[in-house]
């Protein structure tokens, strides 16, 4: 039985399309909706860091409120960042503007590996507090809490940072695997950690995102980072929402990262809903999968691309999936018009 208690939201299209029911109408939040994009986010988070941000409860809930009262989406996605529960362990990072997260003292070694923190709960109440205030504000809308899966904190903490190749991960996978798959136990049980105080919170849904898994080959995907993304999906299952799973470039690994134990598995621009159905198996849901830049093309063009992807998504329904949550293949750009969002989102609904 779990022991995490959950706001009963019936009517929400977002959990009946994740839970295999019939939602009154097809639901859609995009990856990212809380952001740049929006000139009130701009104006919000002057002078105020990211990191700095993510750790401020009022802050959290206003951000992540933004882009709901905005476009009415139906799911908020709690305002954070991946790195955000590795700071609150201790480890020693920032988020640089233009950058992304940079790490003083990469881990490189199994003694950096040994010295690796662990997560308190309290280290993100912050966090916690955050999901409590947002859970009161959004009436019947849900509310998505997330992490970053284990293999993308683990390329930011081996890498140092960002990285195009992934040399270094993938160096140490294959040249160290007892020191990777040690390293990447450690860090599942921080991802777990963090997940488990946002449930406790209230989160109506999670979504575990695997940024930088599309860098892997099916087979090392398999051997060095399955078994971990399966253990996060294990341990939350019991609190009983929908779980998500997303990566970008993923397509050659939909078939394993539909074993990896999510209810739902987003799918990038690249492969069309009808084949991802096929790469995923049966008795998942399937979320996306509108390309970001086709935004910028007039609204011609987002409309034709959006009834494709809908049209693709009813087919894929036939062949087993389970439900549709529409969204973009990856997060909103930030140069994107928030009025093509807006106007976006009442297409969806009117289809």
């Amino acid at each position: 039985m779990s022991t995490y208690s959950r706001r009963q939201l019936p009517d929400a299209p977002f959990l009946a399309a994740a839970t295999g029911a019939t939602p009154t109408r097809r639901p859609v939040w995009f990856m990212r909706q809380a952001g740049r994009s929006l000139p009130e986010y701009r104006e919000l988070r002057k002078g105020v860091g990211m990191l700095e941000s993510c750790f401020n409860p009022e802050l959290v809930c206003e951000i992540t409120m933004q882009p709901v009262r905005r476009h009415d989406v139906d799911a908020a996605i709690l305002f954070s960042d991946i790195v955000v529960p590795l700071k609150a362990a201790g480890i020693d990072l920032d988020i640089v503007a233009g950058v992304g997260p940079v790490v003083a003292s990469p881990v490189r070694s199994v003694a950096d590996v040994r010295a690796l923190p662990r997560l308190a709960a309290e280290e993100v109440g912050a966090v916690a507090e955050g999901v409590r205030l947002l859970t009161k504000e959004l009436g019947d809308t849900p509310l998505i809490g997330f992490a970053g899966a284990p293999f993308t904190l683990a390329s930011y903490l081996v890498e140092g940072g960002p990285s195009k190749n992934h040399e270094r991960t993938k160096a140490m996978m294959h040249a160290d695997p007892e020191t990777w798959h040690a390293l990447l136990g450690a860090l599942t049980d921080i991802t777990i950690a963090f997940l488990q105080a946002q449930l406790a919170a209230g989160i109506d849904a999670l979504q575990l995102f695997d940024s930088w898994a599309g860098a892997l080959s099916l087979a090392d995907y398999r051997e060095y980072v399955l078994p971990h993304s399966q253990r996060v999906f294990a341990e939350v299952a019991e609190a009983g929402v929908p779980r998500f799973h997303f990566g970008v470039g993923t397509g050659e690994l939909l078939d394993a990262m539909g074993e990896a134990g999510a209810d739902v598995v987003g799918v990038d621009w690249r492969v069309p809903l009808t084949e991802a159905v096929r790469r995923v198996g049966p008795g998942k849901g399937l979320q996306g999968n509108l390309d970001p830049a086709i935004l910028f093309a007039g609204f011609d063009a987002v409309e034709s691309e959006t009834r494709r992807i809908v049209a693709e998504a009813d087919e894929a329904l036939t062949l087993g999936a389970t439900g549709h949550v529409f969204n973009l293949g990856h997060g909103v750009l930030p140069d994107t018009d928030p009025t093509v969002l807006t106007d976006l989102v009442a297409l969806i609904h009117s289809l």
